[in-house]
């Protein structure tokens, strides 16, 4: 399987076909998920020892496996947060995986770790941070605000014992009854505590429930995390005013903007995110609204050696990169091996230029504005919130959860949207999250008239 024969070169020939037609369709359908019981009669055991060939196994995907999975970059795919990376960037993703780049290390890929760290220094340029802030592409935004916690915690906790103090008896962090699952999540991984600052009435976390807790709590408060741009609404906590706090007390800042800091880079949407230059870690996903393929989050800080002092593996077989200066993208974060994430951002991002991406993600916005005028306008449904970035969340009158799961199923049955259900404080609503700019306001329209 690894010498170059006829066989490899007819196969990655037909690879490389398949994946042109794919990169270059503009028809191609949302699909939708088949049930085990249908894969295992279409596909059955894919499986053997002697193995079925490239032809049909390349077959068995085109026209069985691949039509069992959602089109995320459809532009009708408006639900979660969608993906809709730049052909460029999809293309590029490619190369990633022919040239086996390694980029855990500069020693191994310091090409690649270059112009991933072009792209992180283009990035925090826009979002204020010094020019000596670095950082490191990983999975998402789970791993990446885990990566980020796991830093603040190692560095309240070194100046602890340089302080000759003790610990806590538990290591806290403040957050937002809306932030995201990972949070929670990432707390548990930590052992350690969420102190949940209630939002008010329009999602947002300000500054006054901070300061709250942060006097309860004190030094054992290892960070304070902001969203910037909530996933099911999109709503940009009290940044400024959170960042402000820092002139009263010591802590670490994050601000998790895997979905919404993208916005940061439009005229549009910056002055939601004022503050943010004052932050000590921040993440933004390029596979949510930077246009790139799963998977990546770019994870920055503004001080790298602390990270790199809580990060850094230390084992024998390490010894040639960790007894070395050079930037090692594996020291930033708490995966060791990694792929090249970052270099279909890059490419596209050097490609078309960052005006492309302001163009598209401000284009995003006003259309989300455009539909809530639209819903407004209706009698049928109502806003649950006035959008602040792209999703959109609204309720239609006198409809329960069942009606809601009927409608969702009937638009994907018909190939028409997929737009799953969602709720808050209880109740049933839908959404829209639009990051795709091939998606139009009669795009919306259209799922809103199924709703009449």
């Amino acid at each position: 399987m690894h010498a170059i024969t006829d066989e490899t070169t007819q196969i990655v020939d037909m690879v490389l076909e398949y994946a042109r037609r794919r990169i270059l369709s503009d028809d191609t359908p949302l699909d939708k998920p088949f049930t085990p019981a249908e894969l295992r009669r279409l596909a059955g055991r894919t499986i053997s020892d002697e193995g079925m060939g490239a032809r049909r196994a390349l077959a068995l995907f085109e026209n069985v496996l691949a039509p069992s999975c959602i089109t995320t970059e459809h532009p009708q795919y408006l639900s979660f947060i969608p993906s809709a990376p730049s052909k460029a960037a999809t293309a590029f993703d490619l190369i990633v995986s022919a040239t086996a780049v390694y980029g855990g290390s500069w020693l191994e890929g310091s090409g690649a770790v270059y112009a991933e760290n072009d792209v992180l220094a283009w990035l925090a340029h826009e979002f204020g941070l010094p020019e000596t802030a670095g950082g490191v592409f990983v999975q998402g935004g789970t791993i990446g605000n885990l990566s980020a916690l796991v830093a603040a915690r190692d560095h309240a906790d070194r100046l602890r014992r340089e302080a000759g103090r003790p610990r806590p008896e538990r290591w806290v962090v403040v957050a937002s009854s809306e932030a995201h699952s990972s949070i929670a999540s990432a707390a548990r991984v930590m052992d350690i505590d969420v102190s949940v600052v209630r939002a008010g009435d329009d999602g947002i976390m300000r500054a006054d429930g901070v300061r709250d807790a942060l006097r309860e709590h004190g030094d054992a408060v290892i960070a304070v995390v902001v969203t910037g741009g909530s996933t099911n609404f999109g709503i940009v906590d009290d940044l400024a005013g959170v960042a402000a706090l820092k002139d009263e007390h010591d802590f670490w800042l994050h601000v998790d903007g895997a979905y919404g800091l993208a916005a940061a880079l439009t005229e549009i949407a910056r002055p939601r995110f004022a503050g943010l230059e004052r932050a000590d870690s921040l993440i933004v996903d390029p596979h949510k609204w930077l246009f790139t393929p799963f998977d990546s989050c770019a994870l920055l800080y503004r001080d790298p050696e602390i990270a790199r002092l809580a990060h850094t593996q230390h084992a024998e077989y390490l010894d040639a990169l960790t007894d070395s200066s050079e930037w090692n993208p594996s020291d930033y974060s708490v995966q060791l091996t990694r792929r090249a994430r970052g270099l279909p951002l890059w490419f596209s991002l050097a490609t078309f230029g960052a005006q492309a991406y302001r163009d598209a993600i401000t284009a995003s916005i006003e259309l989300a504005h455009a539909a809530a005028a639209e819903i407004t306008a209706r009698d049928h449904v109502r806003l649950v919130r006035d959008p602040q970035l792209s999703v959109v969340v609204f309720e239609r009158i006198g409809w329960e959860h069942g009606d809601y799961a009927h409608w969702s199923n009937r638009l994907l049955d018909d190939q028409h949207a997929f737009v799953v259900p969602s709720s808050h404080a209880g109740r049933p609503n839908a959404r829209f999250a639009i990051v795709n700019p091939r998606t139009t306001l009669d795009d919306l329209i259209g799922i809103l008239d199924t709703m009449v």
